[in-house]
């Protein structure tokens, strides 16, 4: 029966994709030379997901907490990661932000283009200059009150826990003097996991927002120290999520 809900998914995804790409290409052509900062590619692609997440009948999403990070404020955004379904989640939150990808999804159909539209930050995880590259735009896009999204584990999760954060995130929180906001989400994996092709139904995803934690609270400098803390911080709380059901 999975497998029948799956092709009905992946037809639905498909024939949304055909449809409003044309539509998203045109609006970014019209206002490329005067959207800067890709404002308006942003949010048609947060609404364009918010959409699919909605129109999709075989799971449930909750999101808990969305208005701890308040309009106007920019930080360093961190979730965990447990399936490709994370993306269109995370634009559910409705924040102004820009995501840093792996080069890798550059060259993925439909995902490249909108990643190259938005003008999202994309990096090369085994190259040093790319990921100090990475580290300037993402300073200029907190300067300029954009939010950062990373996944600090940098991979999808393949039993739905929490792995080992990689140090970039909060390395950049650090120098930027910019709060880090904690995102779990839990579910999505079940949905679709790793590597997996067919949605399982009848999954209720939960998206919970944390309270900021400011620069004034990191009490250190070492980014590797931080990672650590809010790797166990986020592990603790999944764990009492799931217990809470």
């Amino acid at each position: 029966m999975n497998i029948v809900k799956s092709i009905v998914v992946w037809t639905a995804g498909i024939i949304f994709i055909i449809f409003f790409f044309p539509l998203t290409f045109l609006i970014w052509l019209i206002s490329l030379p005067f959207d800067k900062k890709r404002t308006i590619t942003h949010w048609i692609l947060i609404y364009q997901s918010l959409a699919l997440t909605r129109i999709v009948p075989i799971w449930k999403v909750k999101i808990e907490g969305r208005e701890k990070f308040p309009k106007g404020m920019a930080g360093v955004i961190i979730s965990n990661h447990q399936s490709i379904l994370d993306i269109l989640l995370i634009n559910c939150l409705r924040y102004r932000f820009r995501w840093i990808s792996k080069l890798e999804n550059t060259k993925v159909p439909v995902l490249g283009w909108y990643l190259r539209m938005a003008d999202y930050i994309t990096v090369d995880r085994g190259n040093s200059e790319s990921k100090e590259d990475m580290l300037e735009k993402s300073y200029q896009c907190l300067r300029q009150n954009i939010s950062i999204v990373i996944f600090p584990e940098g991979t999808r999760s393949v039993n739905g826990e929490i792995g080992f954060f990689r140090r970039g995130a909060f390395q950049l929180a650090i120098n930027a003097k910019k709060p880090v906001i904690p995102v779990i989400i839990d579910g999505s994996g079940g949905v679709l996991p790793k590597h997996g092709l067919v949605f399982n139904a009848g999954h209720m995803i939960k998206i919970k927002v944390f309270d900021p934690v400011m620069p004034d609270s990191f009490n250190t400098d070492d980014p590797d120290t931080l990672s650590l803390r809010f790797g166990n911080f986020m592990t603790e709380a999944l764990r009492e999520m799931r217990d809470s059901k």
